[in-house]
């Protein structure tokens, strides 16, 4: 049973963390991305199973010991029953613990701020969706690539019709750091993406494809109606996908492709995309996120970067700084949290919260992914035969 809470009007939201503990990647990028825009504070963990660990970890980050859980259920209810409990948890444990753990908190009442994907099963993001409806929760999933200015650039320019009737998207995600079988060598990130039972029935295409595919949906508002995918274990005796190549087709008679690969030599984080229209077409990359650019039919192609004048409204505010000071990967974590503590805070209200035009992932964009997952394993058992997608 949730607490009666105070209203979050005039104090940070209070966040706990299940996962995170020393050692990790992503938890400090999340907790990075909370304090930014001020609208946090971090005040209870379950940072490791290890209650050393969870212990230590907790000490690291000045947390109080009463704070510090090694369950991650006990977690959830006794912080339900505090007055002072948190209100968002943010969870960045390996994917199989996603289902297991954002129940426990939508079952408290407890907003979720998950990181993708969203579940290993289909079968279990439907499971999610139903306990948030149930409990009135929101959730949010940080495909953080969606929070970068010049991505909600191109979303604009694209549904104000700036490039005509879309025809291709191209999109790809390109890594080397799986390369080489390092998974063999005590390399923890390596060890449990690479594993089955912990990263669930996709490597690469669950990891960074999920990115990949998510940010060509955001920007375009279209997801593939078929798909036909070719997933590959280009390292010797490795269990899970490294690399995986994907034809798309749209509703609307559009035609894509998406790559993405972790084995590809020389490629640090190669996310790209490109739409073409009847009239236009856009590009964007990852590494170079402060520049978006724009090619009009019969005109010069026109470089657009982050604070200039004259871009869609989205872009200024996702954006903190004066043009050419660069924003980038732990600014756009920082624009999913700001817009999912605006959310929260006016669904306390009752409001429809940012306008009711949320910027944020949710379950429905976690669930196609999974189909999306679900479909593309169909297909590489069909020896890459094409696979309808649910609309």
């Amino acid at each position: 049973m949730s607490a009666p809470r105070e209203a979050l009007a005039g104090r940070r939201l209070r966040l706990g963390m299940v996962g995170g503990g020393q050692g990790g990647f992503i938890g400090a990028i999340h907790r990075y991305a909370a304090r930014l825009d001020d609208e946090y504070e971090l005040v209870a963990a379950a940072l490791s199973s290890d209650a050393e660990r969870a212990l230590e970890s907790g000490r690291a980050l000045r947390l109080d010991p009463q704070r510090l859980y090694t369950d991650f259920r006990d977690m959830a209810s006794r912080e339900a029953a505090r007055p002072d409990g948190i209100d968002v948890v943010s969870i960045v444990v390996p994917n199989h613990l996603h289902h297991a753990v954002a129940s426990a908190f939508l079952e408290a009442g407890i907003h979720v701020m998950c990181d993708k994907p969203l579940t290993t099963t289909l079968k279990d993001g439907l499971r999610l969706r139903e306990l948030a409806e149930r409990h009135d929760c929101l959730f949010g999933l940080t495909h953080n690539y969606s929070g970068y200015p010049l991505v909600r650039a191109a979303r604009e320019l694209v549904e104000a019709g700036e490039l005509g009737e879309i025809r291709i998207v191209q999109v790809e995600y390109a890594q080397d750091w799986l390369a080489r079988p390092i998974e063999d060598s005590g390399d923890r990130q390596a060890a449990w993406r690479t594993d089955p039972a912990l990263a669930g029935p996709a490597g690469c295409l669950g990891d960074i494809g999920s990115h990949a595919a998510h940010l060509a949906e955001y920007v375009t508002g279209m997801t593939p109606s078929e798909i036909s995918a070719d997933l590959s274990s280009l390292v010797a005796g490795r269990r899970l996908d490294d690399h995986v190549q994907m034809q798309l087709r749209y509703a609307n008679g559009a035609r894509g492709m998406l790559w993405a690969s972790q084995v590809a030599s020389g490629e640090e984080n190669g996310l790209r995309l490109r739409v073409y229209g009847a009239r236009a077409s856009l590009r964007w990359q990852q590494e170079t996120p402060n520049e978006l650019w724009l090619s009009v039919q019969g005109e010069p192609a026109r470089r657009l970067t982050r604070g200039m004048r004259g871009l869609p409204a989205a872009a200024g505010a996702a954006s903190r700084l004066p043009p050419g000071h660069p924003e980038g990967f732990i600014e756009a974590f920082a624009q999913l949290y700001r817009d999912f503590a605006h959310d929260v805070r006016a669904h306390q209200a009752g409001q429809a919260g940012l306008a009711g035009a949320r910027r944020v992932p949710g379950l429905d964009a976690g669930i196609r992914g999974l189909q999306l997952i679900s479909a593309a394993l169909a297909s590489q058992r069909a020896n890459a035969g094409w696979v309808a997608l649910p609309r």
